[in-house]
């Protein structure tokens, strides 16, 4: 049943309706990131019933987590690239190796990670300028969370072993397990024992227990064009190639993404508590009203790559074209809606009580969804680059968009026109567009073209 799921997958890629393809693939990873981003949504809610200081410490690490989990990414991103590009060539051997090259890569990474940042904790958090009741909760719950990391990398080998073969709804159930164990974890251990924010770290860890169990048992699931096995196991030199060659750029420019949002939640930190706390709530927010682009530049990604792996960069272009129209279209209308303020307060109280903290998330959560329809661009063009394994790009467009663009308008705003905490608000929306902007111009000068996942 699996294997003629998957088959029809490819054949709706490579020859179906591209608007279909599109569609299909993006709702259920739409509905896969929604629920992964609960966890951290569950985790804001309850905390902001335990107080500022507990939404401030997670915030201000959260950066820190997202760094390591992002770098891993760029492994797994590689081998989803690959393995979508063998599907396409219908070279199922080597989409089966790959499938092993990257889970084992990957695991050694996440266990190595974890260790070294579970010793380094508290060091982390004090260099982020956190002191008092931050600098402790922080620094608990960031040396509490890590140990999610190896369940969460083959959480998300699983999901892309998956969707590299079409299959996007499978993640969706997992992670649907996922968020209602946390949300029933959440309360119980934060509140019920009386753990306080170490409870909303140990609620994370084990709704993914499960989660990984399910998502390895499917890995090994032969029934997939392409599944996890070690019969024969070595490390291949042309594959492991191929892994740093395309996952290292995007590994690279999303960990320095993470680290630079780390300097910005310092120089958020700044303007007090409330500002942090202000940061966190709406870039949670945030995230959940950019997920259908970021849900469309994964499908494009998996479109693009089966296609150049077929050969047919025309229709890989097309597929690109239109679900560029269709990401921004919708992100213009839903972001002037939500960008009302009446929307923006109503979300934002859902997550604090605290008149000030209130404010100062509703304003900026106004703004970024006014301007939100730049992600599209931005996702979209990122997604082609990366399936034909031009991550190179996206890594100098992605660190630039922070270190360069967003850093250089937070200090104008904030050295010359004092906008305060709303320099960090604008210098947000600035820098996406900017580098939308350059992606799209990098499209128009055909550099995509050149496939780079050599098989």
């Amino acid at each position: 049943m699996a294997k003629s799921i998957a088959a029809k997958n490819t054949e709706l890629i490579l020859r179906g309706s591209l608007i279909t393809a599109i569609i299909s693939l993006s709702l259920p990873i739409i509905a896969n990131s929604f629920m992964q981003s609960m966890y951290n949504l569950t985790d804001a809610y309850w905390l902001g019933r335990l107080g500022t200081s507990d939404m401030a410490g997670i915030s201000l690490v959260t950066p820190v987590q997202n760094m390591i989990v992002n770098f891993g990414q760029g492994i797994t991103l590689a081998g989803s690239i690959l393995i979508s590009q063998y599907i396409g060539a219908r070279d199922l051997k080597n989409a089966r190796s790959m499938v092993s090259q990257i889970f084992v890569c990957a695991m050694l990474f996440s266990f190595a990670l974890t260790l070294a940042v579970f010793l380094l904790s508290s060091g982390i958090v004090r260099w982020l300028g956190a002191e008092g009741e931050v600098l402790t909760k922080g620094s608990i719950y960031l040396g509490t969370v890590i140990w999610d990391l190896p369940f969460l990398f083959i959480i998300n080998i699983f999901t892309a072993a998956s969707q590299a073969q079409g299959n996007t709804v499978r993640p969706m159930i997992v992670n649907f397990l996922g968020i209602v164990l946390n949300m029933v974890f959440d309360p119980f251990l934060m509140l019920g024992l009386d753990m306080g924010i170490s409870g909303a770290a140990y609620a994370t860890i084990l709704a993914k227990v499960p989660c990984a169990a399910i998502g390895l048992f499917f890995l090994f699931d032969r029934k997939n064009e392409a599944y996890l096995t070690f019969r024969g196991f070595r490390f291949e030199k042309s594959k492991l190639s191929n892994i740093i060659k395309i996952g290292l750029p995007t590994a690279m420019g999303s960990a320095a993404m993470q680290f630079g949002m780390l300097l910005m939640s310092k120089n958020v930190l700044v303007f007090g508590d409330d500002a942090m706390a202000a940061y966190g709530i709406s870039n949670r927010i945030n995230g959940i009203i950019t997920l259908p682009s970021t849900a469309v530049g994964s499908a494009v990604a998996t479109i693009v790559g089966q296609n150049m792996g077929a050969k047919n960069r025309e229709r890989a272009e097309e597929a690109y074209k239109k679900a560029r129209i269709m990401i921004v279209c919708f992100l213009f209308i839903s972001g002037m809606i939500l960008s009302r303020k009446i929307c923006s307060t109503f979300m934002v109280t859902v997550f604090s009580s605290d008149p000030k903290v209130i404010s100062m998330a509703s304003d900026f959560l106004s703004i970024m969804a006014f301007w939100c329809w730049t992600n599209g661009i931005h996702n979209t063009t990122t997604g082609l680059f990366q399936g034909t394994g031009n991550t190179l790009y996206t890594m100098i467009v992605e660190s630039a968009r922070l270190w360069v663009f967003r850093f250089a308008s937070l200090f104008i705003m904030r050295e010359i026109f004092n906008m305060e905490e709303r320099s960090v608000w604008f210098s947000v929306v600035i820098s996406n567009g900017i580098a939308a902007f350059i992606m799209w111009l990098l499209y128009r000068m055909g550099l995509w073209k050149d496939n780079k996942a050599k098989l």
